[in-house]
C-alpha cells in the first residue's frame, strides 16, 4: 500500500506540476509577450489621429502653379473624453457664440461618442498658435493638421472648382470618407478627386492628463503615414484665361478657346465670375451664400450649363449638311430679295444681298440664303419619304459635329443644349408641319439652344475637316509629359473633308470684307462668322466664331456675350483679341484692349 500510495503521490505532484507550467506560460505571455492588457490598460490615453494629406497641386499647361496648398488645422471633438470646461473661454478663442458650441457638442455626440468628429474647421495659423496653448483647458478635444487650397492667381473659379466638407451621401458612396473630411465639389477638384486626394495615414498618440501629446504609441511602429495627392497640369493658359476674364468684366456671358487638333481647352470664362479663394476656410459659408444670393449668379458656368440661340453662326453647320446632302454645290446660287425670306405673311428679315453662293451667302450672313437651303434639306423627297425623316438626318449630322450630347470627358455639370426631336414638332404641330415651320433653326433661332461649348467644339470640327477630340481640361497627371490619353479618339463627323474647305474660305471672307472685319489680327489669316443671337428677354446677344490661323489652325474661339447686340460689335474683338494673344503673346491693338475691357453691359 505505501509503494501505491507513493506512486499516487508523484502522480499528482507532476500533474500539478504541469499545471503551474502551464499556467505560469500563460501569464508570462499575457503580461510580457502579449500586449493586449497593456493597451487596456493605457486605452484611455491613447489618440488616434487621421493623417489627412496634402492634396495635389494644379498647374496649367506652361507650368504656372493655378492651386496650392497652405497650411491650416481642424480642431476635433471626441465626446466621451470630455470634461467639464470653461465654455465662455473656449468661446473667446474661436470667436464662437454659446449656442454654436452647444449645438455641435450635441452633434458630435449623435454622430458617436467614442468616433472623433468635426468641432471647427479650417483655423488658421495664427489662431492655432493660440488654441495650441490652451488646449490642457479643453479635454475631450484635440487638433488635426489640414490643409487649405490656396489659388496665387483669382481667375478660373467655374474650372477649377472648390472642395468643401464631405455630406452624409459622400460617406455613404465612398467609404475612404468619414464625416469632417473634404471632397471636391465641383470643376477639376471633382473630375479628379481620387487622384487628388491621395491617401489618408494613421497615428496613434500618447496623451498625458493634461490633453498634452507626448509621444507616439508603441515607438510609431502602428503609425500608417499618409500619401501626398498626385499633382495635375490643366490644358488651360493661365494667362490667356486671365485675359478672357478681364474682357468680360462687367459683361455677362461666356468665352470658350480650344486647341482644334487635340480638343485640349486654352480657356474657358464665365462671366460674372468670382474670386476662388472667396470659397477657402472658415469664410467660405458665408461667402457661398452671398455668391447664391447675387442675383448676377456667378456661381453659374455659362460655358457648360448655359444654353442660348447660336444665331448666325449656326449658319455654318446648316452650309455644311446643305453641301453634303448635295442640296447646294459651291456654285449654286440663291437669289436675296423683296427684304428677305417670306412664308406667305411672314417675313425673315434679310438685306437684299442679291444672287449669292455659298461663300458669299457666309461672308454676307444672308438669312434668305439659309433659310431656303434648310427648307430645302428638309423637303428632299427624293431622299426621305416624309418629313421626321429627313429632319431626323439632319439631326443626325447635327449629332455627328458634337450637338445633343454631353461630351463626358472631365468637365463635371455639363448640358447638352436643346434641338428637339421630330416626335416633339409631331406633336407641337398635330402631325402637320413642314421645313417653313421651323425654318427660323436654319439661321439658329427657334427652338435650336446649344452651349458655347458645343459651338467651339464645331468650330474644331471646322479647323479639322471634319473630326473632332473630346473637349477636355487636364492635360497630363502625375507628371508634365505625363500625358492624359483617356481623350485623344478622333471622332469624325457625317460631312466629307471638302466641305469643310468650302465653308473655311466662306469665313475667311468673312473677315476680309464681311460682317467680321473687326477680327483682323496683322500679320494673321482670320476665318470667323458673326451672329445675333435674337433674345426675348431684351437686346440681343452678340456671338463671334474665330478660326486662327485660318492656314493652319492653332485655336478656335467662341465668345457670347449676352445683351452685346450686333455679333460685330462686342463678341468679335473680344474672340480676336484671345486670339492675338494666345499666337503672339502679346497684343498690339492695345486701344480696342482697353475699349472692350472698360465695356460694360447691363
Amino acid at each position: 500500500m505505501a509503494q501505491d500510495d507513493s506512486r499516487r503521490y508523484y502522480v499528482i505532484l507532476v500533474f500539478l506540476g504541469i499545471l503551474l507550467g502551464l499556467y505560469t506560460i500563460r501569464l508570462f505571455n499575457l503580461q510580457v509577450l502579449s500586449s493586449s492588457y497593456k493597451d487596456k490598460a493605457v486605452k484611455n490615453a491613447i489618440r488616434e489621429v487621421t493623417i489627412h494629406p496634402a492634396r495635389g497641386f494644379i498647374y496649367d499647361r506652361n507650368d504656372s502653379l493655378l492651386v496650392y496648398n497652405d497650411a491650416a488645422y481642424d480642431l476635433m471633438i471626441i465626446p466621451k473624453d470630455i470634461r467639464a470646461f470653461d465654455t465662455a473661454e473656449l468661446c473667446r478663442v474661436l470667436d464662437m457664440e454659446p449656442q454654436e458650441v452647444r449645438a455641435k457638442l450635441e452633434k458630435a455626440a449623435a454622430y458617436s461618442k467614442s468616433v472623433a468628429s468635426l468641432f471647427k474647421q479650417q483655423i488658421s495659423k495664427e489662431d492655432y498658435g493660440y488654441l495650441q496653448e490652451k488646449m490642457s483647458e479643453f479635454p475631450g478635444f484635440f487638433v488635426q493638421n489640414r490643409t487649405l487650397r490656396s489659388y496665387p492667381q483669382p481667375i478660373a473659379a467655374h474650372i477649377l472648382g472648390y472642395v468643401s466638407e464631405v455630406d452624409e451621401r459622400d460617406v455613404e458612396n465612398d467609404s475612404y470618407y468619414a464625416m469632417g473630411d473634404y471632397i471636391g465639389k465641383s470643376g477639376i477638384e471633382k473630375a479628379y478627386e481620387p487622384v487628388l486626394r491621395g491617401v489618408k495615414g494613421k497615428e496613434k498618440k500618447l496623451v498625458d492628463v493634461h490633453n498634452r501629446v507626448v509621444g507616439d504609441f508603441a515607438e510609431g511602429t502602428e503609425n500608417i503615414q499618409a500619401i501626398p495627392g498626385t499633382s495635375i497640369w490643366s490644358t488651360l493658359d493661365m494667362q490667356l484665361q486671365r485675359l478672357g476674364e478681364e474682357l468680360m468684366a462687367g459683361k455677362r456671358g461666356s468665352i470658350v478657346a480650344i486647341e482644334p487638333k487635340t480638343g485640349e481647352i486654352l480657356c474657358l470664362v464665365s462671366s460674372p465670375n468670382y474670386d476662388p479663394n472667396l470659397l477657402v476656410g472658415t469664410a467660405r459659408p458665408k461667402n457661398y451664400g452671398k455668391l447664391i444670393a447675387d442675383p448676377q449668379k456667378p456661381l453659374f458656368n455659362r460655358a457648360l450649363q448655359a444654353a442660348y440661340p447660336p444665331g448666325s453662326t449656326f449658319k455654318l453647320a446648316n452650309g455644311l449638311i446643305a453641301l453634303q446632302e448635295q442640296i447646294i454645290t459651291n456654285s449654286s446660287i440663291y437669289s436675296c430679295s423683296g427684304g428677305g425670306y417670306r412664308i406667305g405673311s411672314h417675313v425673315v428679315h434679310c438685306h437684299n444681298c442679291g444672287g449669292l453662293n455659298i461663300y458669299s451667302a457666309i461672308q454676307r450672313s444672308c438669312n434668305t440664303f439659309f433659310c431656303r437651303a434648310y427648307y430645302n434639306i428638309l423637303s428632299n423627297r427624293v431622299k426621305y419619304k416624309n418629313i421626321d425623316e429627313a429632319y431626323t438626318a439632319w439631326l443626325e449630322y447635327m449629332e455627328s459635329m458634337g450637338f445633343l450630347k454631353v461630351f463626358n470627358t472631365d468637365l463635371p455639370y455639363e448640358l447638352q443644349g436643346r434641338i428637339p426631336s421630330a416626335e416633339y414638332f409631331d406633336k407641337k404641330y398635330n402631325n402637320s408641319w413642314n421645313g417653313n415651320t421651323v425654318v427660323s433653326m436654319g439661321i439658329g433661332q427657334g427652338e435650336a439652344a446649344v452651349t458655347p461649348l458645343q459651338m467651339a467644339n464645331m468650330l474644331a470640327v471646322i479647323a479639322n475637316e471634319g473630326y473632332y477630340i473630346r473637349p477636355h481640361i487636364v492635360r497630363a497627371i502625375g507628371k508634365r509629359d505625363s500625358l492624359n490619353t483617356q481623350f485623344n479618339e478622333k471622332i469624325y463627323s457625317k460631312i466629307e473633308p471638302r466641305h469643310f474647305r468650302t465653308v473655311l474660305q466662306g469665313m475667311k471672307q468673312v473677315v476680309t470684307g464681311g460682317t467680321g472685319r473687326g477680327a483682323q489680327i496683322p500679320g494673321i489669316e482670320v476665318a470667323g462668322k458673326t451672329g445675333t443671337a435674337q433674345n426675348p428677354h431684351g437686346r440681343d446677344h452678340s456671338v463671334f466664331a474665330l478660326i486662327a490661323p485660318a492656314n493652319d489652325p492653332q485655336i478656335v474661339v467662341f465668345c457670347l456675350v449676352e445683351n452685346g447686340g450686333f455679333g460685330a460689335t462686342v463678341a468679335c474683338p473680344i474672340a480676336s483679341l484671345m486670339a492675338e494673344f494666345y499666337i503672339n503673346r502679346k497684343i498690339e491693338r492695345t486701344d480696342l484692349e482697353k475699349r472692350m475691357k472698360e465695356l460694360n453691359i447691363k
